[in-house]
């Protein structure tokens, strides 16, 4: 499981998360962690993962003509609880109704990892894009539970992503998506602000090379700080908590201390170099065309995107909705932009909006 650590519920900590908010310690009464062995996963490079495995939970029942199933896709260094504030008795993604599959992505340190890996540990870990992610959940659903067809696919940041990729990847097995704070593509600037991460990291020597033997943790204090304390706010949203230069550093120090260590080096940085590689319109079929690649999802679409996000900027979610046929497009939060942190899971208001917007979607789709 990499070097994930317990992280509590106090509001310092549901603020150093951002990315991966819903990274909360598994309790007894949370749906067990299970994995599916899929052997070799072949990678769209030509590459394999050696004795691949995927993690994930189950919530609510598989009705008879499993035709009830929501899949749901995790952000960069999030897990299975990443939408967690969607999922429940009248939720959004209603357990009493929906069956929910909850996947972690590749690298993030509970699905096969450069963390876990034993066969190819660290820096020996081949590097994999968005559409061997979806392709290694297509296994789960349809190879071990036999679904043909979800109701959903709902993820956000690199989930969101994924949401996009599975609607162009698999058209027939999806009904609807709902990707939140997406991108179709991955820009230059949302680039520059990984690699930068990536050098924060990097630039400490603990990380010697990718093999280091003791925790980074001035690499990863950098990159939780710069991360989960700046770029996935706004400074709207930011000002308003912090009045003085003193109460800013102080708040900034919170979320390095709290946050640095609930992932693995190496994990991120290989899931953030898949971030950067993502573009639907690279689907076998599109020749690079990623206008094309999203003309030509049929399944029913919602867009919820952040106003003001730096990481994953709203415009593309924009461009996005406008390109694939009858799609909608809801803005989080236009009073007081949160930015990508919009869609952390974070704010009761900004939780609401998102359960109400996506409950009335899933209530008009029919599998």
């Amino acid at each position: 499981m990499g070097i994930y650590k317990v992280i509590t519920t106090s509001m310092i900590a549901m603020t150093s998360l951002s990315l991966a908010h819903n990274v909360y310690a598994h309790t007894p009464t949370q749906p067990a962690h299970q994995t599916y062995a899929e052997g070799d996963l072949q990678l769209e490079n030509g590459l394999f993962i050696r004795d691949f495995n995927l993690s994930y939970v189950t919530h609510g029942k598989l009705n008879a003509d499993k035709s009830n199933a929501i899949l749901m896709v995790t952000a960069i260094g999030g897990n299975h609880h990443r939408i967690d504030y969607l999922i429940g008795p009248g939720k959004a993604l209603d357990t009493d109704k929906y069956f929910i599959i909850c996947t972690d992505a590749i690298a993030n340190g509970l699905t096969t990892s450069p963390s876990n890996s034993k066969q190819q540990p660290n820096v020996s870990f081949p590097e994999f894009n968005m559409r061997d992610m979806v392709n290694s959940q297509y296994k789960l659903v349809h190879e071990l539970f036999g679904i043909k067809k979800l109701v959903s696919v709902v993820g956000a940041s690199m989930g969101g992503m994924q949401a996009l990729q599975w609607a162009v990847s698999y058209p027939e097995m999806v009904t609807s998506i709902v990707p939140i704070v997406p991108l179709a593509k991955t820009p230059a600037w949302t680039t520059g602000i990984l690699e930068m991460l990536r050098q924060s990291i990097m630039s400490d020597a603990a990380y010697a090379g990718g093999k280091y033997t003791k925790p980074v943790e001035q690499g990863m204090k950098l990159w939780s700080g710069w991360l989960s304390g700046v770029i996935v706010r706004t400074p709207a949203y930011q000002n308003q908590g912090e009045s003085t230069p003193a109460s800013a550093i102080a708040a900034l120090k919170k979320v390095q201390d709290g946050g640095w260590t609930r992932m693995d080096a190496n994990d991120w940085i290989w899931q953030s170099r898949a971030y950067d590689a993502h573009d639907v319109g690279q689907t076998k079929g599109f020749n690079g065309n990623t206008d094309a690649a999203l003309k030509s999802i049929r399944a029913r679409t919602l867009i919820l995107a952040g106003t003001g996000d730096l990481l994953n900027p709203e415009s593309d979610a924009q461009h996005t909705a406008k390109l694939i046929s009858g799609a909608e497009y809801v803005a989080i939060n236009d009073k007081l932009p949160m930015g990508h942190f919009s869609a952390a899971g974070a704010t009761e208001a900004e939780n609401a909006l998102q359960n109400k917007e996506i409950k009335r979607f899933l209530k008009d789709v029919n599998p």
